[in-house]
Parts: C-alpha cells; sequence; structure tokens
C-alpha cells in the first residue's frame, strides 16, 4: 500500500513539474518573443485589410503588466487601426491596400468609420482594391469604396435591404407557467413587449421601420457616392434583387470585374510593377497597426486629451473591454480629473445600456468631471437607454447617421415561477413578521402593492433620467418626453431632434475637445486600464477550451446565440435602462 502511496506522489509531483516548466516556457516565450519578432515592411508594400479578430474600438489595457504581455497579441481595436490607415498614406512603403474575403463583425457606425478612412486613403492617390467570393450586404458597404471591385464567377451578393426580426413568447409562457412580470415606462420600451404580445404594436413598428430606412438611408447614400449610382436606382436594384449573381452585379455597376482570386493577385502585381511570376509584398492589417503603435511619431507635447471608451453592456464591478463596469469607469475619469496634463476628455460610447443604477454613477462621475474640464462625447455603433444616459450631460456629443441612440426609458423585469411550480405540485408560502417584510420570490404570484411600489420606482428612475436629458441638452422636461418613451433614434434623426450636437468621426471629436480646452498641440491617452487576475488569464491560453466555446461548437453558433438571450435575462438585475430590442444589420 506504502508503494501505491509512493508512486501515486511520484506521479503527481511529475505532472506538476511539467505543468510549470510548461507555464515557464510560455512566460519567457511572452517577455523575450515580441522583442525578437519585429514586424518589418518591405519597399512596395500592400496591406492586407482583414478584420475579422478585430471588434472593438478599443482592445484594452492592463494594470499588471504580466497580464498585458499575455494580450498584447490582442491589442489592436479599430481605432488603431484607423490610425494605421491614416499614417500609411504617408508611408512610402504602403502603395496600396487589398480587402480580400473579409469578413468581420463590426458594427455599422464602425464599418462607416473604417470606410471613411479608407476613402481619405484614396485620395492620397494610393489604390484600395476588394475581392470576394461573396458579399454579405454589410460585408459590400465597406467594400463599395474600393476601386476595382472583384467578386468570384460562382459568387453572390446579398443586396436587398435591411430587416429586423423580434421573437414573441407570451403563449410560451401560458403554456409553461414561467411569467415575466413586466414594469415598464416608455409606450416603445419593447424589450419587454415579447413578453406581453404575440406580436408587434403599431408604435414598435414605426420606431423599427424609422430606425431601419435611418440605417439604410445612410449606408446607400455613401454606395451611391463611391459607385456613382443613383440611390433611387440602388433602391430598385435591392427591391428587385437585381444583383443576386456575380453577372447581374457587373450589369447593375455595383462590382467591375467577375473573375478568380490569381486574376485579382495579377491586378495588384500591375499595379505594384511586379512581374507575374514574382510575388508581392504584403503585410497584414494587424502587423501594420502593430508596428505604427509601436514606432509613431512622439508628439513632443504635455497636454493630453483623454479618449475613455465605454463600450458593451453597462454592469456592476469592474468591466473589461467589452463591459462597460463601474469600476473602470469610475477609476479612470477620477485620474482624467486629477491629471494636469490631461486638458479634455473624449467619451467613447458603444454601448446598449444596462443597469440603470450604473448607468447613474457613471453619470455622476461625469458631472464632477465636467465641472473641471470639458468633455466630448464620441458616439459609435449604439449609445442607446444607458449608453445615452451617461453621454446628455457631455459639453458636445457627436454621433453617426447610422448610430444608434435615444431610448430614454425604463423597465424591470421579474421572472414568477409559480404557475410552473403549482403545475408540477410545488406549492410555497410565507412566513412574515410585517406586512412588506418578505422580499420578492419567483414563487409567489406578484401581488398588486408590490408591483405598484414597483412601478413607482421605474417612474422615478425615468423622470431622473428625462430631467438630467433636459438639463445636459437645455430643453424642457415636456420636449425629452415627447421624443423619449424607449424610443430609439439613428444619429440623422437624433440630430435633428437636439439629442446629439453634430454628426462626426471619433477625429471629429478630439478635435472639438482640443478646440474646447484650448490646446493646439497634444497626445492622446487611451483608458481605461483594467484590472485582470491570473484566473481570466489562464481563461484565455490556447489549449484551455472554455465551456461557453465547447456548447458553441455542439449546438452550434445560432443556437448558442438563444441561449446567450435567455442567459442574459437571467442575469439581468435591478431596473433596466436597456436598448427596447437587439438589432443585427447584414
Amino acid at each position: 500500500m506504502k508503494f501505491l502511496g509512493n508512486v501515486l506522489a511520484t506521479i503527481i509531483g511529475l505532472f506538476i513539474f511539467f505543468m510549470l516548466f510548461f507555464f515557464g516556457i510560455l512566460i519567457v516565450g511572452a517577455v523575450f518573443g515580441s522583442d525578437s519578432e519585429a514586424i518589418t515592411v518591405k519597399n512596395n508594400s500592400v496591406i492586407e485589410l482583414n478584420l475579422e479578430d478585430i471588434k472593438y474600438d478599443y482592445a484594452g489595457k492592463y494594470e499588471d503588466p504580466w497580464i498585458t504581455i499575455f494580450a498584447d497579441k490582442k491589442s489592436v481595436g479599430l481605432t488603431d487601426v484607423i490610425k494605421a490607415i491614416e499614417d500609411a498614406k504617408t508611408d512610402d512603403d504602403i502603395k496600396g491596400i487589398s480587402i480580400l474575403n473579409n469578413q468581420s463583425s463590426l458594427g455599422m457606425a464602425q464599418s462607416k468609420a473604417l470606410r471613411d478612412e479608407l476613402e481619405s486613403f484614396k485620395k492620397s492617390g494610393k489604390f484600395v482594391m476588394a475581392y470576394a467570393n461573396s458579399y454579405t450586404q454589410k460585408e459590400y458597404y465597406l467594400n463599395s469604396v474600393a476601386s476595382p471591385i472583384y467578386i468570384n464567377p460562382v459568387g453572390d451578393m446579398d443586396f436587398k435591404g435591411l430587416s429586423a426580426e423580434l421573437m414573441f413568447f407570451k403563449d410560451l409562457q401560458e403554456k409553461t407557467g414561467v411569467k415575466m412580470e413586466v414594469i415598464r415606462h416608455g409606450k416603445y420600451k419593447s424589450a419587454v413587449e415579447p413578453f406581453l404580445e404575440n406580436e408587434m404594436s403599431d408604435a414598435n413598428r414605426e420606431q423599427v421601420t424609422a430606425l431601419l430606412n435611418s440605417v439604410w438611408n445612410s449606408v446607400t447614400a455613401d454606395i451611391s457616392k463611391s459607385r456613382n449610382i443613383s440611390v433611387d436606382k440602388l433602391n430598385e436594384i435591392a427591391n428587385g434583387l437585381l444583383a443576386r449573381t456575380p453577372e447581374m452585379a457587373k450589369e447593375q455597376k455595383l462590382v467591375d470585374i467577375i473573375a478568380y482570386e490569381d486574376v485579382y493577385h495579377d491586378a495588384i502585381r500591375k499595379a505594384l510593377k511586379v512581374a507575374k511570376d514574382e510575388d508581392y509584398n504584403k503585410v497584414s492589417i494587424f502587423d501594420y497597426t502593430k508596428k505604427m503603435t509601436t514606432t509613431g511619431v512622439s508628439i513632443d507635447s504635455k497636454n493630453q486629451i483623454a479618449i475613455i471608451y465605454a463600450q458593451g453592456e453597462i454592469q456592476s464591478g469592474e468591466g473589461d473591454v467589452n463591459t462597460i463596469g463601474e469600476g473602470s469607469m469610475r477609476r479612470s475619469l477620477q485620474e482624467a480629473r486629477r491629471n494636469k496634463d490631461v486638458k479634455a476628455i473624449v467619451l467613447r460610447i458603444d454601448s446598449p445600456g444596462g443597469s440603470a443604477l450604473t448607468s447613474d454613477l457613471i453619470w455622476r462621475e461625469l458631472e464632477l468631471t465636467k465641472k473641471v474640464k470639458p468633455i466630448v462625447v464620441s458616439m459609435g455603433n449604439y449609445a442607446a437607454s444607458g449608453g445615452y444616459y451617461i453621454a446628455c450631460n457631455a459639453n458636445t456629443i457627436f454621433a453617426q447617421n447610422n448610430t444608434i441612440t435615444g431610448s430614454i426609458g425604463v423597465f424591470g423585469i421579474l421572472p414568477n415561477f409559480s404557475q410552473l411550480t403549482n403545475k408540477i405540485g410545488i406549492h410555497t408560502q410565507q412566513v412574515k413578521t410585517h406586512e412588506n417584510s418578505a422580499p420578492y420570490s419567483p414563487f409567489v404570484p406578484l401581488d398588486d402593492k408590490l408591483k405598484a411600489v414597483t412601478l413607482e420606482g421605474v417612474e422615478h428612475i425615468y423622470k431622473t433620467f428625462v430631467t438630467h436629458v433636459a438639463e445636459g441638452r437645455k430643453m424642457t422636461f415636456a420636449q425629452v418626453d415627447s421624443i423619449a418613451q424607449g424610443r430609439v433614434w439613428a444619429g440623422s434623426e437624433a440630430l435633428r431632434l437636439g439629442l446629439v450636437d453634430r454628426i462626426g468621426s471619433l477625429d471629429d471629436a478630439i478635435n472639438e475637445a482640443a478646440v474646447l480646452a484650448k490646446v493646439k498641440t497634444y497626445k492622446t491617452e487611451n483608458y481605461p486600464e483594467y484590472k485582470k487576475d491570473l484566473n481570466d488569464l489562464f481563461a484565455d491560453l490556447p489549449f484551455t477550451q472554455s465551456k461557453e466555446s465547447f456548447i458553441k461548437e455542439e449546438i452550434g453558433e445560432e443556437n448558442y446565440k438563444v441561449l446567450q438571450q435567455v442567459k442574459k435575462l437571467k442575469s439581468q438585475k435591478g431596473v433596466r435602462m436597456a436598448m427596447p430590442f437587439e438589432i443585427n444589420i447584414h
């Protein structure tokens, strides 16, 4: 028995040794590998624009240097990419940009910002060319800036206008006995409508239709300018599906050349004056961006403009690159406020909202900061509900035409399982010392008094929300209330209504911040700097498959998205300021 114990101890000891050795190799490689793998850009090179791994405006940075080392390979955000393309205009080694079978997860406002930078790149006299086996609508929007545009002979194009699909669960609740008790303010606050109805209300259909039309108008205006096709003609093409095949797409002038990929590469060789039998020099946008962020021109100025990125759903806690946390946001604002070198702050928001309490805590920190330094907001894909709440008190607000914003409304959802538990023979009773001493229980029917108290809380937060907007935007309560009620607007409509000040990019917002701060030379500093521990670090290592990725692999991407929506609903606590619906535009 003692022998077996010794053998087991030896095996465990060897296992621990090899694990420590393995992690040691990883750490040493991470520390020294980046220095030894310098990125070089050869003369007469083309940037390959593949954005598959780039999702966020800001890729994040971390307080712990070890975390930064391991996260470094992912530390490229869209704003870094846009800045790199701007630098490439004057880089003699770069002759053009190739968009080859690009598949990105960027939102429409992000695509717009990147597209505008590519337009500027073309004006420098360098080329932008595009090739795809098939074009989704969103990818074509980005690719339409190129000239020429290639398509595979057996490919296809999706150009048919925009749509949104919503699911309703009223009957499901009645059949299962699982009921979502809804308390809301705002006739457009349709995040909760699927639990109340079996079909869209007229108010919801009105806002979704208006939103889709606004976004589509922005998209077609840009395509029309680049391709020299009238907007009316583009709508005719979409209505009749007149570009669904390569031949039809070329006939409608949406693409220029039908050919296989080798022909496309030969065209690039010709533009570079490289022989057909030779390889031409390429550099990925990821590598080029990394090079430019580490070797960029240093600006000789103490003046700083802080760019604080607020991206993702608003939640309590620290937050990270895909969630807006109270901890990182308040800490960033306090640091920027106290730093004498920081002359102004740009808050970059890409959020559908979330926790009402956390939104208000961030709003308060912004209010304190605005008394010391000017704040300019730049809106990305979304700045809705809680995302607009934290924007409304800025000195100046910028949005893109296709930014989704507004959604000034509040709701609460209380899941209730009492009908289900009664059906299966489980009964719940409560014993109380006072009439209202018991907290809400999902196993007891919601009584009218608790519902009234909860609605009172929702109404209080709604009035606070509208008051903050009215004060920040210099409007009356009635004026804000008339365009609130939970309704969402596209940026172009938000400008007309006074919810934003200007249509423009992040760069436009930074320039405005410099004007307000009265500084001519400055450098930018990115926030937040996140706190992350080793558990988070090891979860990202390549050999550790998370339970999420395992589930996604087993049940498929679409089913996983449904599962995530259910999970999100279960995790939501407190009163919510969130987008009235989730929309994916393709």
